[in-house]
């Protein structure tokens, strides 16, 4: 039974949470962080994912790539407004794929190698699948992932296929915000119920790269988004590149030094000025100190929170636009909002919750935790799937951001589209429309407010389905085909039912007057219904990878995570065999050494010595199996020896137990015959106090007894 999993995958770290045990629980890595870091790197010999990559960033910088929520879907278009944004922070380099789409190529086992986008998303899912595995000891396979709300389809399929690269079933594709309303509106226990006004909660979600506001309706076991804006180049990483800006100016002019020439440098800089970012949430003046940035030289600044605040004024500047265009679109002001919850990690900078605080005209909560609200509702979503687990009910909807329509090949005379979703409609939903055919056609959606979608990054096709098996009655010019569209949970478009419909002839019978008499003849009069008549077959064509690559990807992953776990078991038996080579080099001259003979320690040290020498020479980077072997060459005469000295030990231990067993025996049968004595003892001054003088006894020789 595979336990549900919630997976909030965000830009700079995700954040993993399982239902189980009657709750949702975070899961922590493999170095106790109740986050993982988004990174991929390549290495020598193998990969590295999430923490070993964050460890071996500055070392490694261009053979590691991070940002894959935001590249995951991008076209590689170098005048498009978000591909210059995102290629303003990657580190690695980004190349355009024979789709069109964006890659990152590094450098793998001397190797150069191209991997798209899914695929670096799949390595880091399997990665964080196999955390939860061994955290939780139980098969995960069910996953719900929250993504951005201006996520377009074509990202939620690459989403959903990096999940089944790294092998499991993505249940749903949610959006984070509603998905830390779930966790909101399942845990409150205070909600309105029946006919009490919902309460409305705005949600203000800033994290490492976007930001988003939500309006939510919220009454028990129940909630539904009326709005949702975003700004998605506006997050924490923007403030670390102001502060990082600043501060290469500085260096520039104290140090003549420029990071902006030197990645590395530039990097460890980026990374100080978050940490810096992060003092200055808490006090009002925060140093900060890299040693040997580049060239050798040491580097040392410090910023005051006024300073930062005046630094990021362009950026303040841009807070209140997503709340007034949310506020806007549900119909709402200011007052009406019941309260305003913050997550996302970037809230927590002072001059932004002040910010967000005087948009509203009201106090912010912080009800949900701000790093890991959306993994718990995206963990309750997936349990909602699960078809093992019972889970409190709770009903909610979300919304369009864009309005989609439904096109159609002209075959006679009518209009060829029709809006099906307007923006801001609630989703799932299903609709149902009756075209009139001549033939096969086919169908297309695609989205139309394309105010909403700015960027050419979006695709505006989202799918398109062949729909066949029409066939036209002789005589008629045409036949009325219906079909059932669908927006999903997970926001995809599809076309779920297509069928043809005839009109048939019925008689039906008249209803009698209610004074006819019981014997009156009931009357029937003809009347023509539509009815279903053929189902039509759909094939449709949409951005999720076909069969055929997905495999190949699939097996791609295996066959590096193979080789990923060689290299883990190689290292650890090269570390093993170097730890055995000390140990025993020590128990020789010390506690086995009354127990081997002279050759015997002759040999071995020589063993010992020679094994070292190859360890660090040309065993230096050699295969497990010789490691192993070496090992057991040195195990078969150390172990020998070894058995000696834990024969002689054993000995030693019986030797003294029994003596111990034989003290406390001895011991003991005192202490049973001192309390013996002691009773004894006892009983007789009894006896002399309360026994009367018996006459004694006296046998004569002629056996009669005299009594004195």
């Amino acid at each position: 039974m595979s336990t549900p999993f919630g997976l909030d995958f965000g830009n700079s770290t995700s954040v993993l949470a399982v239902a189980k045990n009657g709750g949702i629980d975070i899961v922590v890595n493999e170095v106790s962080n109740r986050s993982t870091p988004s990174l991929v790197g390549f290495g020598p010999k193998n990969r590295y994912l999430g923490e070993t990559a964050k460890t071996k960033e500055t070392s490694n910088i261009k053979n590691t790539v991070g940002n894959l929520k935001r590249i995951i879907g991008l076209n590689y278009d170098e005048h498009d407004h978000d591909f210059k944004e995102e290629a303003k922070f990657a580190t690695s380099k980004l190349v355009k794929l024979d789709d069109g789409k964006v890659g990152a190529q590094v450098t793998l086992a001397d190797e150069r190698k191209t991997f798209s986008a899914v695929q670096l998303s799949g390595m880091l899912f399997k990665k964080m699948k196999n955390t939860v595995e061994t955290e939780i000891k139980s098969p995960i396979t069910d996953v719900c992932i929250a993504v951005p709300v201006w996520y377009s389809e074509e990202q939620r399929y690459s989403v959903a296929d990096a999940a089944r690269v790294a092998n499991m079933n993505p249940v749903r594709i949610v959006n984070d915000v509603t998905a830390a309303g779930v966790s909101y509106g399942v845990f409150k226990t205070d909600l309105p119920e029946g006919d009490a006004k919902p309460r409305i909660v705005a949600f203000v979600d800033i994290g490492h790269s976007d930001y988003t506001c939500s309006i939510m309706a919220f009454k028990k076991g129940e909630m539904k988004v009326l709005a949702t804006a975003y700004d998605k180049h506006f997050g924490g990483r923007d403030f670390d590149r102001a502060i990082t800006e600043r501060l290469a100016d500085e260096f520039l002019t104290k140090y003549k030094i420029d990071i902006r020439s030197n990645p590395k440098a530039y990097n460890r800089i980026l990374a100080a000025s978050e940490k810096l970012k992060k003092v200055l949430s808490a006090n009002t003046t925060a140093p900060i100190s890299v040693e040997s940035v580049m060239d050798d030289i040491d580097v040392t600044s410090q910023m005051t929170r006024e300073e930062l605040e005046e630094l990021v004024q362009p950026l303040l500047k841009r807070v209140t636009v997503p709340i007034l265009h949310a506020l806007k679109q549900a119909k709402l002001k200011a007052e009406d909002i019941d309260f305003v919850e913050i997550i996302g990690g970037t809230t927590r900078i002072p001059t932004l919750k002040k910010s967000i605080s005087d948009a509203f005209g009201k106090p912010l909560s912080s009800t949900l935790n701000q790093d890991e609200a959306i993994a718990k509702g995206a963990a309750f979503i997936c349990a909602i799937h699960s078809p093992t687990i019972r889970v409190r009910p709770f009903k909610f909807e979300d919304i369009h951001p864009n309005s989609v329509t439904y096109t159609w090949d002209q075959q006679v005379e009518d209009e060829d589209r029709l809006e099906v979703f307007p923006s801001n409609s609630t989703f799932p939903s299903t609709k149902m429309i009756t075209l009139y055919r001549t033939d096969n056609f086919t169908m297309g959606a695609e989205y139309t407010d394309v105010k909403q979608i700015p960027s050419k990054h979006i695709s505006k096709d989202i799918a398109s389905w062949e729909i066949t098996g029409v066939k036209v009655p002789e005589g008629q010019d045409s036949i009325p085909v219906k079909m059932k569209l669908r927006c999903d949970p997970s926001g995809f478009h599809t076309i779920e039912d297509a069928y043809t419909l005839e009109d048939i002839i019925v008689k039906e019978a008249i209803p009698l007057p209610d004074d006819a008499p019981e014997d009156a003849e009931v009357q029937y009069k003809e009347v023509k219904k539509t009815v279903k008549k053929d189902n039509l077959k759909i094939e449709a064509h949409t951005f999720s990878l076909d069969e055929a690559k997905l495999n190949e990807l699939i097996e791609a992953e295996n066959d590096m995570f193979a080789q990923d776990k060689l290299v883990a078991e190689t290292e650890d038996r090269k570390n093993a065999l170097e730890e055995y080579i000390y140990t025993l080099r020590s128990k020789l001259e010390g506690d086995y050494s009354e127990f081997a003979s002279d050759e015997e320690k002759e040999k071995l040290t020589d063993m010992l010595m020679k094994t070292e020498d190859w360890l660090y020479d040309e065993g230096d980077d050699s295969t497990k199996a010789k490691y192993i072997a070496k090992y057991e060459e040195l195990a078969s005469l150390g172990n020998i020896i070894k058995g000696r000295y834990m024969a002689n030990e054993e000995e030693k231990r019986q030797a003294l137990r029994a003596k111990e067993e034989a003290a406390k025996a001895a011991e003991m049968a005192g202490k049973m015959a001192a309390e013996r004595e002691a009773k004894a003892k006892a009983d007789a001054e009894a006896g002399k106090k309360d026994s009367p003088k018996e006459p004694q006894q006296e046998v004569d020789a002629d056996g009669d007894i005299d009594l004195d």
